[in-house]
């Protein structure tokens, strides 16, 4: 799997231990930065990661900012990312398997580094129910997307 990582100087702290954990449950990472520690904008980089999902070039993404919320915000004004703040590895499964999420966002000044891992692994090793109420719900979700696209 291919997966889009970005974060911002908030979620600096967590970048290595993710993107090694990443490449430890033998995927590869798409790394948009920020390379080194500086004061940047996260909705810049959500971009960037997302637009990778949108491209076809990220299967997907791993956004992390101080909170989660911000970047997680910003992932989600773009068509067809499903980003959701997860600090527990329960909701990061149950987000790719009923809601096929494709953006886990967390928060660099809320989790710690050994959650972190342990959540991103259980991300990664999701895959999406194919049960009738989980796709139609995601379908609504969709539809949602597209008829506010068109005002």
């Amino acid at each position: 799997m291919r997966v889009a990582f970005a974060c911002d100087h908030g979620g600096f702290p967590l970048r290595q231990d993710v993107l090694n954990t990443i490449r430890e449950c033998g995927h590869e990472v798409i790394d948009f930065g920020i390379q080194e520690y500086e004061r940047v904008d996260f909705p810049d980089y959500a971009e960037k990661a997302c637009r990778a999902l949108q491209k076809g070039e990220a299967d997907r993404a791993i956004l992390i900012c101080g909170s989660g919320i911000g970047i997680s915000m910003a992932a989600n004004k773009m068509r067809g990312v499903l980003a959701s703040v997860c600090h527990d590895s329960y909701s990061a499964h149950q987000g790719v398997e009923h809601d096929q999420m494709n953006a886990l966002c967390m928060g660099g000044r809320v989790i710690g580094p050994e959650l972190a891992k342990e959540i991103v692994r259980v991300y990664l090793a999701a895959s999406h129910s194919d049960q009738e109420n989980h796709i139609r719900r995601v379908e609504k979700i969709h539809s949602i997307e597209n008829r506010e696209s068109k005002k």
